[in-house]
């Protein structure tokens, strides 16, 4: 047969075996140790619908809420939002070395405790685990991961006091454990965390006894320990050099001289209301460019001093004082 013959023949071959069959090259991406894992996580959480594309077939690193590596191929994050996932996480979890991030969040039927296989994630740097029915305490071992810079344990069931051991983490940037059932006092450690512009928020527990005063050495820059029981003295958390910017602490029971305290002029956001506190409000408070502020429900007396923001708010920002006044409030007599 002549070359010229040959020719169409050899292409029409080569069509026929590039459509039918996939080179080499192609092979699958995902580790298949990871793929192991995440189908035993699959099946633990009752085959969801969520994970309806993880498929034995299937590359795992183009499953829905799995993150791999471009160049290593290996599993950095994994997470779930607004989906149907049940029961407890499994300890699984634990066994996909190369996790980076976890985040599960508004899963109401996810439950029981944080399982201690998460602390095998020696390279884990964010947690959140947030708006579940997670209960139990919060767990010691997170004392231990050294490389966690992000923590969200809010709005879940947890109980119990919260672990010393988590100011021991050298690159925490972050701790929510708010929205929760936590009891027992604030750890006197946490005024160690290394993380600058640190985030601190402990809302909505029922956490008890005095703000430890060495909190007063951390320049946070936000701190939310509203609606618990806390009492006693908080002026140190402020301070003239600070770089504070958001402060939180309404309904609990604190009781100081607000006239004494130094403000930041940084601070943007400031809650104070249902407490105990008294003085005046000082001049000091005229310098931070606040955009919400609130000392209502305390036992404050004299003029509120003009200037600044302080007349922006209405009325409800300082009402329910002993003989507070001044605009927005009456007169003074």
């Amino acid at each position: 047969m002549e070359a010229s013959k040959l020719l169409p023949t050899l292409f029409l071959t080569l069509i026929f075996f590039s459509t039918f069959f996939k080179p080499s090259f192609s092979a699958e991406r995902c580790r298949p140790k990871d793929k192991k894992v995440l189908l035993q996580i699959k099946k633990a959480f009752k085959n969801p619908y969520t994970y309806s594309d993880w498929d034995s077939k299937s590359d795992c690193c183009d499953w829905n809420d799995v993150f791999c590596d471009v160049k290593t191929h290996q599993i950095y994050s994994l997470s779930a939002s607004n989906g149907d996932l049940s029961g407890p996480i499994p300890p699984q979890v634990g066994d996909l070395p190369y996790l980076q991030k976890i985040d599960f969040h508004k899963l109401p039927n996810m439950t029981g405790p944080i399982p201690f296989a998460i602390s095998k994630l020696k390279n884990l740097r964010t947690l959140m685990i947030t708006y579940t029915g997670l209960t139990g305490p919060v767990p010691d071992f997170l004392g231990q991961m050294k490389n966690l810079e992000y923590i969200s344990l809010a709005f879940n069931s947890l109980t119990g006091t919260i672990p010393r051991s988590i100011a021991q983490l050298p690159k925490l940037v972050m701790l929510r454990l708010d929205r929760n059932k936590l009891t027992g006092p604030i750890p006197d450690t946490f005024g160690d965390f290394k993380g600058i512009y640190f985030n601190l928020y402990l809302s909505h527990n029922q956490l008890s006894g005095k703000i430890p005063a060495s909190l007063g050495r951390k320049d946070f820059s936000s701190i939310h320990l509203s609606r618990n029981r806390l009492e006693g003295d908080a002026s140190f958390l402020f301070g003239s050099g600070k770089t504070l910017q958001e402060v939180d602490l309404s309904r609990n029971l604190l009781e100081f001289d607000l006239s004494k305290v130094k403000f930041p002029k940084s601070l943007i956001f400031m809650d104070l209301n249902h407490n105990k506190i008294m003085g005046s409000i000082p001049t000091g408070m005229t310098v931070p460019e606040f955009q919400m502020i609130n000392v209502s429900y305390n036992r404050l007396c004299g003029k509120i001093p003009m200037g600044g923001n302080l007349q922006r708010f209405d009325y409800s920002a300082y009402f329910h004082n002993r003989c507070l006044c001044g605009a927005p409030l009456p007169k003074c007599k």
